[in-house]
């Protein structure tokens, strides 16, 4: 398996591998949401993982803020990771997320946020925001799906409140539904 920065070739084939991911109940909105965030963040950080030239995951890396006491800090929001269905519980997933963190961290990126399992991503070293003096941006998201990474950027005084770019709020992507 390899995994590479996503081409603008690789996009067709990725929101149909997000759509595939997420099911038919999420997949179509998640599917628009990466389209959106692509042109919402110029900036953005999308990893493929590719296995015998077919693409069999994706993971997309946005920016948000913190709004901390200080100031505003540029941090990073993980969502979507979509692995295609039959690759599912291969460890693809978590081959994508650490590939993607450890490029974050080298670009001095503070901290990763992401809504999601706490089952899953605890595995993948994200623990509870609240823990870390964060705060979710919205109330609809369950205080265990709010969760983060501090990286090595990350400062004692970097606390607050996360604030998402408008994209996730535009497409009514917060919290649960």
């Amino acid at each position: 398996m390899l995994i590479r920065p996503e081409t603008p070739a690789d996009q067709p084939t990725i929101h149909q591998l997000v759509r595939d991911a997420f099911g038919t109940d999420h997949g179509p909105v998640v599917a628009d949401l990466v389209d959106a965030l692509r042109r919402d963040d110029p900036e953005y950080l999308s990893f493929v993982a590719e296995d015998e030239g077919a693409l069999i995951g994706h993971v997309m890396f946005t920016r948000s803020l913190l709004d901390a006491p200080e100031r505003l800090v540029p941090v990073q929001v993980l969502s979507p990771l979509s692995v295609t269905p039959a690759r599912q519980r291969q460890g693809i997933g978590s081959a994508l997320i650490r590939h993607g963190m450890a490029e974050l961290d080298k670009r001095d990126v503070p901290a990763v946020f992401l809504e999601g399992d706490p089952a899953y991503y605890s595995k993948q070293g994200f623990t509870a925001g609240e823990d870390h003096g964060f705060r979710k941006p919205s109330l609809r998201i369950p205080d265990a799906a709010f969760q983060v990474i501090p990286l090595t950027a990350h400062r004692p005084w970097m606390t607050g409140t996360l604030v998402y770019l408008h994209t996730f709020w535009d497409l009514d992507c917060v919290g649960l539904r």
